[in-house]
C-alpha cells in the first residue's frame, strides 16, 4: 500500500519541488559567487504530503531522496545532476571572439540532442572547451552512470572463491543414509551449527574451501552420506561512498556487489569528479581504480570487488584534454591520475583513433603563460598538456585517382584509375552504361590541367569508341560526358537561337544561355554559321540538365557544330570532329529525304587560317553517286541539301459547297480553277457560281493588316481631334467632341476585332471560264472555294426601319428593297449606300433622290445603308472609314456564306 501511495506522490512531487525551490534560495548561504560548495540549511519535510500521505510512513530511502532533491533545487542544480550549462556554438569562432547570443563564460545551458531531446546540461569543463572549439563535447565515461536503477539482485550459482561472511545463509543438503536439508545462517562468531556435527568455522572462508571441509567431515563422521552446499541468501553490507558523486553517503549493497554497483547506487560520479583516481580504502588496505580501463576494456585487470567496511572516495576531476574533429569518439578525456600531460597517441586511442588511417593533421590549441591561446601542429608522439584541445583534420582532403562518367548514361558513376591507367574503352567497356539514343558523333572529356588547374573539353567520337576502333587515355580527375540526341536537338531550339542573336534569355536559371548571349554580343561573327539556318521560333523547351551542370559546354558544342539544313529528316546543328565524313553526319540526321536534289548540294566553309581576311567559300557538290564518305567536313561548315524541282505545290486547296465531288485537292504548279472544277466532276444543278466565295491566305493577311492600319489611323486622328488640331475653322463648334471620341474608340476596337476573310472576286461559272480563259484564276496552296446554293433573298442592313432579309423579286432595285424594309431612317446617309453583290463586288445603291435606284439586284445581294456622319463630317477620318467599313461588310458576308456551306 505504501508503494502505491509513493507512486501517487511522485506525480505531485514536481509542484512541491517548485514551491520548495522558490523558498529555499532565501535560506541558502554561499561561500562565494558560483561556488558549488554552498552551505545550505537542510529543509525540513512537511508532516503531510499532497494526498494526505504522512511522511514517516515512507521508507527511509525515499525520504533521503526527497531531501537530496530539495537541496539540489535550493542550489539551482537540476535533481540528480550538475549545474546547468550553456549550449556551445555550432561553428568555431576565431580566437578572442564571442558567439552572438551565447551565454557568458561560467553560465550553463542544456545541450541539444537529435530528435529534439535535451541531454544533461553542460558542465563547467565542457563549457570551457566549447568556448574554445566552438562545438559542444561531452566528458567521456560519465554516461555509463546515467541509469538510476539500484544494484541488481544476484541470482544463479556463486563462484567458488566467494568469501563467506556473517549473516550469510547457507543451504546444506545431505543425501544417502542420512537425508536432510538445512538452512544455516553464519553466526556472529563466524560458525555454522548443524545437528549432527560440531560447530564449523565459516566466516572468512571461501565457498569452495567450506564445501571441501564439510565433505571431509561428513565422509568421516557420517559414512554413506553425500553433502551438497550452496548459498541461499547473500548478506547485505554497508559501503560509504564519498566525494564527487550525486548522492554521497552510506550505501547498502550485497556482498557480491562491485565498486561499479556502489557508484551506481550513489547516482554515479559527477562531472566534477575523477574517473581515473577513485580510491577504495578499508581494513584490507588501499587501492586506486581507473574506470577508463573498465569502460574502454584496455589495460590491466582492475579489482572491483567490495569488502565489508570499505569506503569509496571519488576525488575532484584531474587534468583533462579535448579531442575533436575526425575521430571515432570525440570528447573530453581525463589524463591518468596525477598526470599533467600524455602522448597524443594515447589520447587518440581513447578517442577511438582517427577515422582516416593516414594523412591526418593534428592541430593543438593550448594556453600561453599569459593566458592567451596558441596553436601548433604536433605528431602522435608529442605530448598534450592539461587544458589543450586537439583538432584532428585531414592533411590534404583531395580526391586522387578518380574518374567520372556523366551525362546521357544510365547512372553517373565514379571509377578509379587502376595501376595500369585507364582509357575510354576500359571505362565504357559495358555499352549498357550508355542510355538509348546517344549522340554518336561527339562526346567530350572535361579535363583538368594539373599545372594551371584550368579545365577544358577534349572531344571524341562516341560511336567509334563503343565499336572499339578508337581509344583515348584518361588522366586523374577526368569527367567523361556523354551527349544525348535530345541535348543536340536543343542547339537548334528557339532559346538558343535567341541567345545567338544576343538577346537576354528568358530562362534566368540556365547559365549556359546567359554565357552564350554575352559571347554572341562580344563576337557576333563567332556563331555566324549557327545563325544561318533560320530555324522557326516555335516553342520554348527547357534547358537540359546537362547544360545546367556544365554551362560552358554549350559554346564549345556550337563552335564544333556543322549546320545541316534543307531536305534532311532532322535538320539542325551537329557537333563533330574535324575530318568527319558526310555519311556519318547524314546518319546522325536520319538521312536525306526522298525529294532531295543530290546534284546540287551546297557546302559553305570558312578558312582555317588566322589571316586578316576570311572569305567564305561555297561549293556545289554532285552527290548522286551517294559517295558521301568522300566529303570530309570540319566544324563551322554549313551544308544545305536542296529539294528537287517538282510541279506539285506544297499544299492543297479546298473545294466546298455545290460541287459533285467536294473535298481537299492537291494541285500542281499553274493549275487553274476550271481544271479543279473538272476534277471535282463539275457543279450541281443547285449551284450558284455567281455567288462563289474564293478566299486566299495572302489576301486575308493584307486585309487584316489594312484593318489594323485603319484602327491605328483612327486612334491617331482621335488624338488630333482631342487636341483641337483636326477641326475645320468653326464648323465643328457646338459639337460633342467627347461623344465623337468615344464612338471613334469603339470603332477602332471593332476594327481590331474584325476578322478578314481574304475574299477575291473570281469567275466560277465553268461556261464563262471556257468562253473567257483570261478570267480563269491560278490556284495557290491554301485557297478555299465555296460554291453556294442559289439563294432566294436579298438582305438589307444599316439605317433602315426594319433591317432583315427579303424575298428576291426579279427586276427590283436597291430603293425597292430599302422601301420594303421600312425606308431609310432620319439620320441615314442614302448618298453613301452601297450594295454587296453575291460575287463580292460592291457598287453604289443609288438611293438618292437624283439617282434612279441603281441596277436590278441579283439574289444573294446585301444592301447597306450607313448612318449620316454629320455633324462629324468635318473630320476627314470619318469619311475615310467608308472604304474600310465596306471591306469589313464584304468580309462578314463572305464568312457567313463559308460558315453556312461548311456546316
Amino acid at each position: 500500500m505504501q508503494f502505491i501511495l509513493g507512486l501517487k506522490f511522485c506525480g505531485r512531487f514536481g509542484l512541491l519541488l517548485g514551491l520548495l525551490a522558490a523558498n529555499a534560495p532565501a535560506r541558502a548561504q554561499f561561500s562565494g559567487p558560483g561556488s558549488e560548495g554552498a552551505a545550505l540549511a537542510p529543509p525540513s519535510l512537511p508532516s503531510l504530503l499532497p494526498g494526505g500521505l504522512p511522511v514517516p510512513t515512507l521508507p527511509q530511502s525515499v525520504q533521503q531522496d526527497i531531501l537530496q532533491r530539495m537541496r539540489d533545487a535550493a542550489t539551482g542544480r537540476p535533481p540528480g545532476g550538475p549545474l546547468p550549462a550553456p549550449s556551445a556554438p555550432a561553428f568555431p569562432n576565431p580566437p578572442g571572439t564571442a558567439t552572438p547570443g551565447a551565454a557568458p563564460p561560467g553560465t550553463a545551458a542544456a545541450a541539444p540532442l537529435a530528435g529534439g531531446a535535451t541531454a544533461e546540461p553542460l558542465s563547467h569543463t565542457e563549457i570551457f572547451f566549447a568556448e574554445r572549439l566552438g562545438l559542444a563535447l561531452r566528458q567521456f565515461g560519465y554516461d555509463s552512470f546515467t541509469s538510476t536503477s539500484r544494484a541488481p539482485s544476484q541470482s544463479g550459482a556463486l563462484p567458488e572463491n566467494y568469501l563467506i561472511g556473517r549473516e550469510d545463509e547457507l543451504v546444506l543438503a545431505l543425501r544417502g543414509r542420512t537425508r536432510a536439508t538445512l538452512n544455516l545462517r553464519v553466526q556472529r562468531d563466524g560458525t555454522i551449527l548443524t545437528p549432527d556435527l560440531p560447530p564449523i568455522p565459516a566466516a572468512g572462508r571461501t565457498l569452495g574451501a567450506l564445501r571441501a571441509d564439510l565433505e571431509a567431515r561428513v565422509a568421516r563422521d557420517m559414512p554413506g552420506t553425500e553433502v551438497f552446499l550452496s548459498v541461499g541468501q547473500v548478506r547485505q553490507i554497508a559501503i560509504f561512498v564519498a566525494g564527487e558523486v550525486q548522492r554521497p553517503g552510506m550505501q547498502t549493497v550485497t556482498a557480491l556487489s562491485s565498486v561499479l554497483d556502489a557508484l551506481a547506487q550513489a547516482g554515479g560520479p559527477r562531472r566534477t569528479g575523477s574517473l581515473r583516481a577513485i580510491r577504495v580504502e578499508g581494513p584490507h588496505g588501499r587501492r586506486t581504480i581507473d574506470l577508463y580501463t573498465v569502460i574502454t576494456g584496455e589495460g590491466a585487470e582492475v579489482d572491483l570487488a567490495l569488502r565489508e567496511g570499505e569506503r569509496i572516495i571519488v576525488p575532484p576531476l584531474g587534468s583533462v584534454v579535448a579531442v575533436a574533429g575526425q575521430v571515432t569518439r570525440p570528447g573530453i578525456y581525463e589524463l591518468p591520475a596525477r598526470a599533467t600531460s600524455a602522448p597524443l597517441a594515447t589520447l587518440l586511442r581513447l578517442a577511438g583513433d582517427p577515422l582516416r588511417p593516414a594523412g591526418n593533421r593534428f592541430l593543438v590549441q593550448g594556453t600561453e603563460a599569459g593566458g592567451g591561446r596558441s596553436f601548433a601542429e604536433i605528431g602522435p608522439r608529442d605530448a598534450v598538456r592539461r587544458g589543450d584541445s586537439v583538432l584532428v583534420q585531414p592533411g590534404a582532403d583531395v580526391v586522387a585517382n578518380q574518374l567520372r562518367l556523366a551525362g546521357h548514361v544510365s547512372a553517373p558513376v565514379t571509377r578509379a584509375i587502376g595501376r595500369g591507367g585507364a582509357t575510354l574503352r576500359s571505362l565504357l567497356r559495358d555499352a549498357r552504361l550508355v542510355r538509348p539514343d546517344p549522340y554518336p558523333r561527339l562526346s567530350v572529356i572535361l579535363r583538368l590541367d594539373p599545372a594551371t588547374r584550368g579545365r577544358h573539353f577534349v572531344p571524341f567520337d562516341l560511336a567509334r569508341t563503343l565499336e572499339g576502333t578508337t581509344d583515348l587515355p584518361l588522366t586523374e580527375g577526368d569527367e567523361v560526358i556523354v551527349l544525348g540526341n535530345a541535348d543536340i536537338a536543343w542547339l537548334a531550339s528557339p532559346p538558343v537561337q535567341r541567345a545567338l542573336r544576343g538577346e537576354a534569355p528568358q530562362e534566368t536559371a540556365c547559365a549556359a544561355l546567359t554565357q552564350l548571349a554575352i559571347a554572341s554580343r562580344s563576337a557576333p561573327a563567332r556563331f555566324a554559321h549557327a545563325r544561318g539556318a533560320g530555324f522557326p521560333d516555335i516553342g520554348a523547351p527547357a534547358c537540359p540538365q546537362l547544360f545546367l551542370d556544365y554551362p560552358q559546354l554549350l559554346g564549345f558544342l556550337l563552335d564544333s557544330a556543322v549546320l545541316l539544313s534543307g531536305e534532311v529528316r532532322q535538320p539542325g546543328l551537329f557537333p563533330l570532329l574535324d575530318d568527319t565524313g558526310l555519311d556519318l553526319l547524314l546518319a546522325a540526321a536520319g538521312g536525306a529525304t526522298d525529294g532531295a536534289d543530290l546534284s546540287a548540294v551546297e557546302l559553305a566553309r570558312e578558312p582555317v587560317d588566322q589571316a586578316g581576311a576570311q572569305p567564305l567559300t561555297r561549293l556545289l557538290l554532285d552527290l548522286r553517286s551517294r559517295n558521301f564518305r568522300a566529303v570530309r567536313l570540319s566544324p563551322r561548315d554549313v551544308l544545305r541539301v536542296p529539294r528537287g524541282f517538282s510541279d506539285r505545290e506544297s499544299g492543297p486547296v479546298v473545294l466546298a459547297g455545290e460541287a459533285v465531288r467536294p473535298g481537299s485537292y492537291d494541285i500542281r504548279r499553274g493549275e487553274r480553277l476550271s481544271e479543279l472544277l473538272a476534277r471535282a466532276g463539275g457543279l450541281t444543278p443547285q449551284a450558284y457560281p455567281y455567288g462563289a466565295v474564293f478566299t486566299r491566305d495572302s489576301v486575308r493577311r493584307r486585309q487584316q493588316e489594312g484593318f489594323a492600319r485603319a484602327a491605328r489611323d483612327l486612334e491617331t486622328s482621335l488624338v488630333q481631334v482631342a487636341a483641337g488640331q483636326a477641326v475645320a475653322g468653326g464648323r465643328a463648334q457646338g459639337v460633342d467632341v467627347g461623344s465623337a471620341i468615344t464612338a471613334g474608340r469603339e470603332l477602332a476596337a471593332s476594327l481590331r476585332q474584325a476578322q478578314a476573310a481574304g475574299r477575291m472576286v473570281v469567275e466560277a461559272d465553268p461556261v464563262q471560264l471556257a468562253a473567257h480563259p483570261d478570267r480563269d484564276v491560278l490556284l495557290e496552296p491554301g485557297d478555299l472555294i465555296v460554291i453556294p446554293k442559289r439563294p432566294n433573298e436579298v438582305t438589307v442592313v444599316g439605317a433602315v426601319l426594319n433591317p432583315g432579309s427579303l424575298q428576291f423579286r426579279s427586276g427590283w432595285r436597291a430603293n425597292d428593297y430599302a422601301r420594303a424594309a421600312g425606308g431609310a431612317q432620319r439620320f441615314a446617309d442614302t448618298g453613301r449606300a452601297f450594295v454587296v453583290l453575291p460575287n463580292g463586288q460592291a457598287a453604289p445603291a443609288g438611293l438618292s433622290g437624283w439617282q434612279s435606284g441603281g441596277p436590278p439586284i441579283p439574289p444573294g445581294s446585301l444592301v447597306v445603308v450607313p448612318q449620316d456622319p454629320s455633324p462629324y463630317e468635318t473630320w476627314g477620318f470619318i469619311r475615310d472609314l467608308t472604304q474600310v467599313l465596306s471591306q469589313v461588310t464584304i468580309s462578314s458576308a463572305a464568312l457567313a456564306v463559308i460558315a453556312r456551306e461548311l456546316r
